[in-house]
């Protein structure tokens, strides 16, 4: 073990805040909702309160949100979807609005690329190497080459130069005669480089979606969400969506259809895979995109999509995206060339895109190895810490590869439901670090509470990197755990589940499956509903290799199965269980099925619930179609939920008991 990864690890045995492993996770079941939709037409389908057209059966054909089942119109409307429209919205989402008036500088950007693509100039196209920067890189490459320009890709070395455009690269396509530099994911921080450009009479077009400083670089144009308008559709794009809105704009001024279906191809990988909120624009042309991807004509995707083993028939999702084939085009990035992605994705050759996408397989291979190697030694070095857990878990090797510990700590993060950072070594005294936490730990704040301590550092809530001198980590250990042990201490050391409706596994089907892609596709501020389903028995359990779950479920006469990934708690299930999932479709074989994702799972069964209200408790449990509710005294009241008739705060127990006792959504 090197000096500095020793120090850090004796650091952590010796460490004094340390906490015992987080106690069962509670589950917080939502609010009962009221009677819906309010807004119904009397005499229209389903315009009685509280029902959704039959939505039971979910058997209406056609488009509209009646045909959608109960359990999803509740999910929608605790989502904030609380009317037709929003939710006629959500399925079928507005064009978007002419980018020109959201973008003040489309135009000028446009004008001076179409004069490239006319006179065949060259443009360097100056990406990152995520996912987000190499299918950025490739789809302004691709277009630009199309219509006429000479276009040159450019990306810095994750190893060598770290993240954004530099001054020695400007330097060096200066000195190869490039008077046009474009940057993607990229360039609003790159203030050194830019003033460079700047001095070396070279044209910027900005593309970037990170946050703007107070005093922006120099630039002929610049694309940025934060120029558009407040509330405007454009806000949630990523670098590969600001470089398709400039393509777009581009194809259309040179009147180029195959400039913006190659675009529009990379816009939907891209968007995916960089996680990007799908809202607005972004699920509109995801929505438009991804039913074409599986017969796309770019020949790098099609090699891709063979090799993942996805054929034309089987179509293309964001599922197939985002676990597909985003994981090797990211591989790339954090083991190779990236530049390999872009020469993939813009290839005219059949022979070279299968070729290309065979090494990126390759590279996720041993992307996988790597992280399984290095969660091993992880786990390692927190079993030999005891079996407390600090609240903030900090371990450094300096063989772990910088590309991949970003990876193991969202692992390691979602292991132990605590804030996690690996760090590896940088050389010259300094570590690397990726950091990955749970929802409501901020990581942006925690490193700027340390910032004294840090060389550099940036992130968002969910995830950050810093560089750190060895000399520092002691302290900076001691400091991050005591600001984790207090978030922990004030939310109560609990991290709750959270279901968004109830399903009864008798309503798994194909219908609902069907009816559930409708809401797709799932992501970043949109994702896959979480639903959960009480008293399941468990028929049988058994312990996959790599550590998953599996359970044989029966619930009412009904089985299905359910799928743990990586599954933290050893010890056996009991017999009866309420669990929390997700739908997944499952393809084995030739086969398929729809199978649970478990989120969570506790005891059940038992037939009664605690309601603890104004510090009074209340125990529940259902008789037929009521509820009897008994109070610490041991009197009892019964009725039926939504009864109009009882007293309000006895309807709203009623409403409550019924919706943890599973009798409604």
């Amino acid at each position: 073990m090197p000096a500095a990864a020793d120090s850090l690890h004796n650091a952590a045995m010796a460490a004094s805040h340390i906490l015992p492993p987080p106690p069962e996770r509670v589950w917080r079941l939502p609010a009962p909702l009221p009677p819906w939709p309010p807004q119904a037409v009397a005499g229209e389908p389903g315009a009685q309160a509280g029902t959704a057209a039959g939505a039971a059966g979910g058997s209406q054909a056609g488009g509209s949100w009646r045909s959608l089942p109960s359990e999803l119109l509740a999910v929608l409307q605790r989502r904030g979807h609380r009317d037709a429209e929003a939710i006629e919205g959500l399925l079928d989402p507005p064009a978007a609005p002419a980018a020109d008036r959201h973008f003040p500088d489309l135009r000028k950007a446009v004008a001076r690329l179409v004069a490239a693509c006319r006179s065949g100039e060259a443009v360097a196209v100056c990406g990152d190497y995520d996912a987000d920067g190499m299918t950025s890189t490739a789809l302004l490459v691709g277009v630009l080459g199309r219509l006429g320009a000479d276009p040159r890709a450019a990306i810095p070395s994750r190893r060598d130069d770290g993240y954004g455009l530099n001054a020695a690269m400007v330097e060096r396509l200066a000195a190869e005669g490039i008077a046009l530099l474009i940057t993607v994911d990229n360039g609003v921080a790159a203030r050194e480089a830019l003033d460079c450009a700047a001095a070396l009479g070279v044209e910027v077009i900005l593309t970037d979606h990170h946050t703007l400083p107070p005093v922006l670089p120099p630039h002929l144009a610049l694309l940025h969400p934060a120029v558009t308008p407040p509330g405007s559709p454009y806000r949630g794009l990523a670098g590969v969506g600001l470089a398709f809105v400039l393509a777009r704009a581009l194809s259309r001024a040179l009147r180029s259809a195959d400039g913006e279906a190659m675009a529009r191809d990379l816009f939907c990988i891209g968007t995916i895979a960089d996680m990007a909120p799908l809202q607005g624009v972004n699920r509109r042309w995801l929505l438009d995109g991804l039913p074409q991807l599986a017969c796309t004509r770019l020949e790098g995707l099609r090699a891709l999509l063979r090799i993942a083993g996805v054929s034309e028939d089987d179509g293309v999702d964001a599922g197939t995206v985002g676990f597909q084939l985003a994981p090797r085009i990211n591989a790339v990035g954090r083991l190779g060339d990236p530049l390999l992605v872009v020469e993939l994705l813009t290839t005219q050759d059949p022979a070279r895109a299968l070729e290309l996408a065979r090494r990126c397989d390759a590279l996720n291979r041993q992307r996988r190895d790597l992280c399984d190697a290095i969660e091993a030694e992880a786990l390692a070095l927190l079993e030999a810490d005891g079996s407390g857990r600090a609240p903030f878990l900090l371990l450094a090797q300096n063989h772990w590869h910088h590309g991949v510990i970003g990876i193991v700590a969202a692992r390691l993060m979602e292991r132990f439901e605590r804030p996690v950072a690996l760090l590896a070594d940088e050389g010259d005294g300094r570590l690397r670090a990726s950091v990955r936490a749970p929802r409501g730990f901020a990581v942006d704040e925690a490193l700027q509470h340390c910032a004294d301590l840090l060389e550099r550092h940036g992130g968002h809530p969910a995830a950050g990197g810093f560089t750190v001198r060895a000399a520092n980590l002691a302290m900076l250990q001691a400091r991050l755990e005591a600001h984790a042990e207090h978030w922990l201490l004030s939310s109560g050391g609990v991290l709750a589940v959270e279901p968004e409706a109830q399903l009864r596994l008798g309503r798994i089907d194909r219908e609902f499956w069907e009816q559930l892609r409708r809401l797709e596709p799932f992501g970043i501020a949109h994702p896959a509903p979480l639903f959960w389903s009480g008293g399941c028995r468990v028929l049988q359990q058994r312990r996959l290799r790599g550590g998953h779950l599996q359970l044989d479920l029966e619930q009412d006469g009904e089985r299905r199965r359910a799928i743990g990934w990586r599954w933290p708690d050893s010890e056996p299930l009991p017999e009866q269980v309420d669990v929390a999932f997700r739908l997944r479709r499952d393809r084995w074989q030739g086969e398929e099925r729809i199978q649970l994702e478990l989120a969570a799972v506790r005891a059940g069964g038992c037939g009664e619930v605690v309601l603890l209200r104004s510090g009074r408790a209340y125990r529940c449990r259902r008789r037929g179609d009521e509820v009897v509710i008994r109070n610490a005294a041991g009197e009892e009241r019964s009725g039926r939920p939504g009864d109009a008739s009882q007293d309000p705060g006895l309807r709203r127990l009623l409403e409550e008991a019924a919706l943890a006792l599973g009798m409604t959504h």
